[in-house]
């Protein structure tokens, strides 16, 4: 199988071109060097000369707070990008699988979203991937929507670095505790993702590491285990805060619990538990 990536430079789609190649597939990586995912005649012409069997769409702006300034960029990159590539795979007759965010949703309830659940997007981010989302949807029948949130990888910025550098400088730091989902390790998603590339059971699914924890949760597990590795991050109080401490331009969800019985209906192999994900992840970028 052939499989076009775009964003290859990002967490994800670093991940997901080392996972095709371990698996024999051939794998075509593009990031904005190669093909500017705006341009619709670019995207066209790249796409059909590569001629591959599928293509992988992980490339986005998500920079959730600047979004808010800079709505028509980020909606020409989500939502017309992605249309961009869907018109291009519509044209190939191949599949397509598109990341999107648990941001489409409100965060309203305590109860798990459902992948097929009405989308009310709080914040310009969470819109225009709505958007990328419609666009998938009204030109494709043959697609994967996958949602995922909380990501983190070995290529790139995330979470889990940020806090361990801040715990390189301070012995106390204050996380939001109001906000609820699930992190996702992009190296078990790849795993998925290819594995969906494999077959034709198409449509929304979410995909993030398995059990639920808030930001507060997440930064605990964190230095726990990465002091059990490096004994820098010993003796770190992690203070739990209401996410007005920290006021933010986007409003974010304070309910991303997403549910993954899709994937299980499906006969697709569910992520491991996020606190598994992270001791690897940590022994990965060996602290």
């Amino acid at each position: 199988m052939k499989v076009f990536v775009t964003g290859v430079n990002g967490q994800l789609g670093f991940d997901v071109v080392n996972e095709l190649k371990k698996r024999g597939h051939t794998s075509i990586g593009v990031d904005i060097q190669e093909m500017d995912i705006t341009e619709a005649e670019s995207v066209k012409k790249v796409i059909t000369d590569a001629n591959p069997d599928a293509v992988i769409h992980c490339a986005a702006l998500t920079e959730v707070d600047s979004a808010e300034d800079t709505a028509e960029k980020c909606r020409l990159v989500n939502a017309t990008g992605t249309e961009n590539v869907a018109k291009a795979c519509k044209a190939l007759d191949i599949k397509m699988i598109y990341l999107s965010t648990d941001y489409v949703f409100d965060g309203s309830g305590t109860g798990s979203w459902l992948p097929d659940d009405e989308r009310n997007p709080l914040n310009v981010y969470g819109q225009t991937k709505y958007e990328g989302e419609l666009a998938v949807e009204n030109n494709l029948s043959k697609y994967f929507i996958v949602r995922i949130a909380w990501v983190f990888g070995v290529n790139g910025k995330n979470f889990v670095k940020t806090m361990l550098n801040l715990g390189k400088t301070h012995s106390r730091l204050t996380v939001v505790d109001d906000q609820v989902g699930s992190p996702t390790y992009t190296f078990d998603l790849a795993r998925l993702l290819i594995d969906m590339a494999e077959t034709e059971i198409y449509g929304r699914y979410h995909a993030t590491n398995e059990g639920f924890c808030s930001w507060y949760d997440f930064a605990l597990e964190i230095f726990r285990q990465a002091a059990e590795i490096n004994p820098i991050y010993k003796n770190i109080s992690v203070i739990p805060v209401d996410s007005s401490a920290y006021p933010a331009k986007a409003k974010r969800p304070s309910n991303s619990r997403m549910s993954k019985d899709k994937l299980s209906h499906n006969g697709f192999d569910r992520l491991p538990s996020w606190q598994d994900a992270l001791s690897r992840y940590l022994k990965e970028i060996k602290l």
